[in-house]
């Protein structure tokens, strides 16, 4: 099993900022993928962003240009939202993913008024 544990997020303005975190523990595999989507009512589940091993990452068509993931030391990474536009809200959902199993967070929201 992995647990999840995601901060950040909250409320900002249209071209404000904001973070995310997302810590796993557990039974953690080395070679991980580990990312965000998000999900907004009327939408299907999106990708936002996902980073394997230290460099590896690969962005959504919405947020490339404007969103960056990092890796920490250990199992965690790091989101950083930059000029952000109202239709990036939405609840945000940090994902482990190594090989054939997939964890998911409960998900933090993200509110970026019109």
């Amino acid at each position: 099993q992995v647990q999840l544990v995601e901060s950040g997020g909250g409320l900002a303005l249209a071209g404000g900022s904001l973070s995310l975190s997302c810590s796993a523990s557990g039974d953690i595999f080395s070679a991980n993928t580990m990312g965000w989507y998000r999900l907004a009512p009327g939408k299907q589940r999106e990708l936002v962003a996902t980073i394997f091993a230290e460099t590896e990452a690969n962005y959504g068509d919405a947020v490339r240009g404007r969103f960056t993931i990092s890796r920490a030391r250990g199992p965690t990474v790091h989101l950083q939202m930059n000029r952000l536009k109202p239709e990036d809200t939405g609840l945000y959902v940090c994902a482990y993913i190594a090989g054939t199993k997939e964890y998911w967070g409960q998900g933090t929201r993200v509110t970026v008024p019109s």
